[in-house]
């Protein structure tokens, strides 16, 4: 199953993230980032469902809310996307 993540550095940044997205009608989940992604150095991350990925970080962007970095998981597989 595909889980597509946006990692913050901190709670706050993550928590705003969290209230942006939902505002706009994006399903998100706020939780620590998930153990096997703990060594890239992200305390939290919001949970996507599959294929709102690029429009959730648009409106990231678009609302200064700085995040780290975005990735997607597909069988088990962690890959870093660029956006």
């Amino acid at each position: 199953m595909k889980t597509e993540f946006i990692t913050f550095r901190s709670v706050t940044p993550a928590q705003r993230g969290q209230r942006v997205l939902q505002k706009a009608g994006v399903d998100v989940i706020l939780q620590r980032t998930p153990r096997f992604m703990e060594e890239r150095g992200c305390g939290y991350c919001l949970r996507l469902r599959p294929g709102d990925l690029h429009r959730a970080v648009e409106l990231l962007r678009r609302e200064n809310v700085a995040f780290s970095k975005v990735y997607a998981t597909v069988g088990g597989n962690l890959e870093e996307r660029m956006l």
